[in-house]
Order: C-alpha cells, then sequence, then structure tokens
C-alpha cells in the first residue's frame, strides 16, 4: 500500500506559477521514476516530466524550458515547478511513482490529482 499526496495546484494568471508537490508514503523500499502527468478536459492522460533516482528527466516538449522537475529521494518527494504558466496548461495534474515495496517488485501509483487553472 502506497500512498502519493499532491498539494500545489490551484488558480494562477496566465504567465504565473505554481510549483506542485507529491509526498510518497507507505510501504516503499525504493522508488525508481518519479513525476507528473497532467489531464485536461476531454483528452487522454499524458506525461508532464518524469525524473529518474539518478536525476535522469523527460519533459513533454510543451513544458521544456517552463517546468521544472526534481526530487527528494530522502523524503520520497517529487516537485513541478511550473513558470510562465499558458492556458493550455490547464488539466488536473497526477503524480506518479513507480514503487518498488518489500516484496520487490514494482508497481505504479498515482495521486488523487490537483487542479491546475490557467486563467485570466
Amino acid at each position: 500500500q502506497v500512498q502519493l499526496v499532491e498539494s500545489g495546484g490551484g488558480l494562477v494568471q496566465p504567465g504565473g506559477s505554481l510549483r506542485l508537490s507529491c509526498v510518497a508514503s507507505g510501504n516503499i523500499f525504493s522508488i525508481n521514476a518519479m513525476g507528473w502527468y497532467r489531464q485536461a478536459p476531454g483528452r487522454e492522460r499524458d506525461l508532464v516530466a518524469v525524473i529518474t533516482p539518478s536525476g535522469m528527466i523527460n519533459y513533454v516538449d510543451s513544458v521544456k524550458g517552463r517546468f521544472t522537475v526534481s526530487r527528494d529521494n530522502a523524503k520520497n518527494t517529487v516537485y513541478l515547478q511550473m513558470n510562465s504558466l499558458k492556458p493550455d496548461d490547464t488539466a488536473v495534474y497526477y503524480c506518479y511513482a513507480q514503487v518498488r515495496g518489500s516484496s520487490w517488485a514494482l508497481y505504479d501509483y498515482w495521486g488523487q490529482g490537483t487542479q491546475v487553472t490557467v486563467s485570466s
């Protein structure tokens, strides 16, 4: 049992900034990939950014140069700093973690989502 708890979403004007945080807790031996996905109205859930324990990162092209994903391995926490936000960034943002539990198996876990709305 692993729980991912997100925070930091909200309403912001275009050009503004938000920082999302996600803390993983529960039956965790280690966390492999960790990051963020988002789902806009009428669209599928898409990758925003993922980061490995060693710091390798993948971003979706539309957020490169504006968003920064980071993690604190000791705290089982991942962050998403979002700058220069655009209306197209409006979505529910979901934390993601690939977790190795005490059984050694890897499982994917998702947070409940936090709403990010970019609007004037």
